[in-house]
């Protein structure tokens, strides 16, 4: 088995910008710091899974800012790697924050317009069925029927647009329509 070397922290930044010995540099890195990190993850609601996606993340990070000559040295590599850990696992618990969220209100939503349609096509249906029985009863019933229950007219403005003799012989009409529906099971 081969033995990872242990590099102090100049010697970490030295390898990772080199061509030759970044490679060994990550490989020490996983051995000196993945399992302090991985325990913060693991703490904070995260899977095993979670903590090596994330820690590969980091690592790449820092060597990216290694080899970019951002790492200004300001901090030791631990505290580095630690606050780019806390910030990328804080980072991905808020976006599953806001995937859970979107799901549940999806969820939600599609049950308030599986009902919201389910209504309409009731609706749709049964305004279907009316108007193929007010159809059946004649053009007189059914411009009666329609004015006094779907255009909420009184008889009297039944009697001006149909032209009859008083409002008697309108609710008279009217009545007859209703049992001819009744009779015929409209």
């Amino acid at each position: 088995m081969r033995r990872i070397k242990k590099y102090s922290d100049p010697e970490l930044l030295v390898a990772l910008k080199s061509e030759t010995d970044i490679d060994e540099a990550i490989r020490s890195m996983y051995v000196e710091y993945y399992q302090k990190m991985s325990n913060y993850i693991l703490q904070n609601s995260g899977s095993e899974q979670d903590a090596e996606d994330v820690f590969q993340d980091v690592v790449m990070a820092f060597v990216n800012l290694v080899r970019q000559d951002k790492y200004r040295n300001e901090a030791g590599i631990k505290t580095i790697l630690f606050s780019l850990t806390r910030n990328i696992w804080l980072n991905e618990l808020k976006r599953k924050n806001r995937a859970m969220k979107r799901e549940i209100n999806f969820e939600t939503n599609k049950d308030t317009v599986e009902i919201d349609f389910s209504h309409t096509l009731e609706a749709r249906e049964m305004n279907m069925d009316i108007l193929n029985l007010m159809n059946k009863l004649g053009d007189t019933c059914k411009k009666i029927l329609m004015a006094f229950y779907y255009d909420n007219k009184s008889m009297k403005e039944i009697l001006e647009i149909l032209h009859y003799e008083n409002e008697q012989v309108v609710r008279n009409k009217k009545s007859k329509c209703l049992k001819m529906c009744i009779r015929d099971r409209c």
